[in-house]
């Protein structure tokens, strides 16, 4: 299948799946799970009734089974049914894949055998995987980019046949991060609490998934940019205080790209908006934001910064430090001497 961002490949498949057109072999792979599971599912629903299943669905999982055993549930025939589904999970634990092989070549076409290969690729230089390739709908499912989450958040929300704003997009993202089962089962949660073409809240947000917009990584982002002294402070010390809800790692992973983003945009040459969201891979509803943070902190002194995160990073594990220091004390001490 060509290259193209999760959402294309995802609604081309479903597309498939709504007419019925039903490939023989599908090599579900990649490092996003989300929609390896996704895609798995719809086979699984599309392919079958509930009282077709009974007979003609087989679930196996890589590290349970043998590959002589897939072909032998793949050679068999659909009993009172169309056709049989065959679904090996986990299948990156599979011991011998080359014993797939004859297989592919000739496949039973009653069959739709569907491999989930979790969290890596096959070995490209591998017989197995030209062959995979060749024969099978075989798709590439890779981790999404921070900077395509806002997007893909919309667009998923707007598919459910509801809609959300920017700031809600923003707390979502920011306190899940790129985990896209995670902010899927959280916006599942939203939308059976509201009726279909309600909005998404950050309110309703807020008082149904457990985090704050007050005290989000975005909100700190906001303070900092600002150089407001007693928010960014107030905010770093509820982080302190609340650890398990806000990692020290997610906190500077953000950070950093966020005065990544600062450095960059003092280097533009064309500061126009649409340039400068372009550039960075940003909505255009954040660059107002940043062009003020720009003019709060120089280039030098963000340069400073990002070196400074670094530095943290590693004293969070444990490198050049000479004793126990909590991730609450780095998330204070940070903080104050980003601000100074």
């Amino acid at each position: 299948m060509a290259k193209k961002d999760l959402l294309q490949q995802y609604e081309q498949l479903r597309s498939d799946f709504t007419a019925k057109k039903w490939a023989s072999i599908y090599f579900l792979t990649g490092t996003e799970v989300f929609y390896i599971d996704e895609v798995c599912r719809l086979i699984e629903e599309g392919v079958l009734s509930e009282d077709e299943k009974a007979f003609n669905l087989t679930v196996v999982y890589g590290r349970e089974t043998q590959t002589s055993a897939v072909v032998a549930a793949a050679k068999r025939y659909p009993m009172m049914a169309e056709r049989q589904v065959v679904i090996v999970k986990e299948a990156q634990d599979l011991s011998d894949l080359d014993g797939l092989m004859p297989y592919l070549q000739q496949p039973t076409p009653t069959t739709v055998l569907v491999f989930c290969f979790k969290y890596k690729k096959p070995d490209g230089r591998s017989a197995f995987a030209k062959a995979i390739k060749e024969k099978s709908v075989y798709v590439e499912f890779e981790q999404m980019y921070d900077n395509k989450l806002p997007g893909w958040i919309q667009a998923y929300t707007k598919g459910k046949g509801y809609k959300i704003g920017e700031i809600a997009t923003r707390l979502l993202a920011d306190n899940i991060g790129n985990d896209l089962s995670g902010i899927a089962n959280a916006l599942g949660k939203l939308f059976i609490l509201v009726p279909p073409g309600s909005e998404i809240t950050t309110k309703l947000i807020e008082d149904n998934i457990g985090f704050s917009k007050e005290f989000s990584v975005f909100e700190l982002q906001n303070a900092l940019g600002e150089r407001d002294v007693f928010k960014s402070m107030r905010i770093a010390q509820h982080f302190a205080n609340h650890q398990k809800e806000n990692p020290f790692p997610v906190t500077i992973g953000s950070l950093n790209t966020y005065f990544t983003r600062i450095l960059y945009y003092h280097y533009l040459p064309d500061k126009s908006k649409n340039n400068v969201a372009s550039a960075l891979g940003i909505h255009p509803f954040f660059v107002d934001d940043l062009q003020k943070a720009a003019r709060h902190y120089s280039a030098s002194k963000v340069l400073n910064i990002v070196a400074m995160l670094r530095e943290y990073d590693m004293r969070s594990k444990g490198v050049g430090t000479t004793g126990n220091i909590g991730w609450g004390e780095l998330t204070r001490e940070m903080i104050f001497k980003i601000l100074h």
